[in-house]
């Protein structure tokens, strides 16, 4: 279904429809929290950075006196991915790369499909564009079909696995979205989270207008340094790097790209991928145990192939204040297009926190 952001899900019959807070992310939960909150509305992988990045980041302060040089960074993530530098560009977080997109990209249809990380449209609206919403619906799971996509669009963008929703699209429904003539953004900010990353089109040179984004803050426990990247066609990466500041990404967070896209890096992230996916069963198998207190299961998106699931709930809203009473945060739904007070995001934990949290949402439930 394509909508204009104004044709969102209406809320109270009569009122103005209903729009949700683009800005509003997972930290929210908990920042300024009254008292220490388990936290699964964040998804960062806990006890991160581990030790070896955190020397390899501290070592790189030394240089401090110096101004940045992206070049070796820049050919790690290169080879990382089996592709030469000039189709690389280093970015202070993915986020920053949205920023670049909606300032560089010459767009006159832009279309975001929902639901999905808001930042891209936010991006697009704050640089004047008008944004239209693909919005994918429950009936069929979140997952993509191609032909939702409008014909005429020529900036398309998707995550992959996609947050909040924990789908992954299969990577030739995606590639069905590329055309010459338009630009087709995949945020792959998760993927690494995948074992194996079968669905990722970050190393495909020959889908034309692709841009591929990757976040290394995820899976690294990084969120604070604000590194990641794009991939794309060389011509592409030129305007971006046009649309960015001198010196964007500091020496720490160039160090911790190279170091992160080396090869034992690249095995530790893969065994983390494995550990979150078993992390996700247990998670999946501990909700499908609790019942609301009519009687019914709660509602999970399965399949779900990300560090996170999302669950829909009657009474969220308040289900998620008692959570709070009880110790932990989890992510509120509703704003994201396409979703509504009813949903939840819940981070992949390991399986003592999780138990300790189902045992949470149980009590919640019945207050």
């Amino acid at each position: 279904m394509t909508t204009p952001p104004s044709a969102a899900p209406a809320g109270i019959p009569g009122s103005r429809p209903y729009e949700p807070d683009l800005r509003h992310h997972g930290d929210a939960e908990v920042r300024g929290a009254d008292a220490a909150l388990t936290d699964l509305a964040v998804n960062v992988r806990t006890d991160t950075p581990p030790a070896w990045l955190k020397a390899r980041i501290a070592a790189s302060l030394d240089g401090l006196a110096a101004y940045p040089d992206g070049g070796p960074a820049r050919a790690a993530v290169a080879a990382r991915h089996g592709l030469p530098p000039e189709r690389v560009l280093l970015t202070a977080g993915a986020a920053e790369a949205f920023v670049l997109i909606a300032r560089a990209v010459r767009a006159r249809r832009p279309v975001v499909v929902h639901p999905q990380f808001t930042e891209p449209e936010a991006a697009l609206r704050d640089a004047g564009h008008p944004v239209e919403r693909v919005l994918l619906t429950e009936r069929n799971g979140f997952r993509l079909t191609a032909s939702e996509v409008p014909e005429t669009a020529d900036l398309v963008i998707i995550g992959n696995p996609t947050n909040p929703t924990s789908v992954l699209h299969p990577a030739a429904e995606i590639a069905r979205l590329a055309r010459p003539g338009r630009t087709l953004v995949v945020d792959e900010a998760f993927m690494d989270a995948v074992p194996g990353e079968h669905a990722s089109l970050a190393s495909r040179t020959d889908l034309p207008g692709l841009v591929v984004l990757r976040s290394l803050t995820k899976t690294w426990g990084l969120a604070g340094l604000r590194i990641g990247y794009v991939l794309a066609a060389p011509e592409t990466i030129a305007d971006l790097e046009r649309a960015q500041p001198l010196w964007p990404v500091s020496a720490p967070a160039l160090a911790a790209a190279a170091a992160c896209s080396e090869p034992a890096a690249l095995a530790e992230a893969a065994e983390a991928a494995r550990q979150i996916a078993a992390d996700r069963d247990h998670l999946l198998a501990r909700l499908a145990e609790i019942r609301t207190p009519d009687g019914r299961k709660i509602h999970v998106t399965t399949p779900a192939e990300g560090p996170f699931v999302l669950i829909r709930l009657p009474d969220a809203a308040a289900v998620r204040t008692r959570l709070r009473t009880l110790g932990f945060a989890v992510r509120r739904g509703d704003t994201f297009p396409g979703l509504g007070p009813e949903w939840l995001r819940l981070a992949v934990r390991d399986r003592p926190t999780t138990d300790r949290f189902t045992e949470a949402l149980s009590k919640a439930l019945t207050d």
